[in-house]
């Protein structure tokens, strides 16, 4: 029994060290994930219509 509270104790104080991100700092973050995942996908897009339109046009 004296292990499961000592865990206890450990955890909590282990989690009161934890910063946790306010929000500004995730809408900052999720703002930057969508810009960088537009810009890719929209990469990715041009590249496959440059490759299909050349096979295309080979075949």
């Amino acid at each position: 029994m004296k292990k499961i509270f000592t865990y206890y104790r450990l955890a909590k104080e282990e989690l009161s060290k934890v910063i946790f991100p306010t929000k500004e700092q995730i809408r900052n973050a999720l703002i930057s994930v969508v810009i960088v995942v537009t810009v890719i996908t929209l990469f990715l897009a041009l590249v496959d219509l440059i490759l299909s339109a050349s096979v295309s046009s080979i075949l």
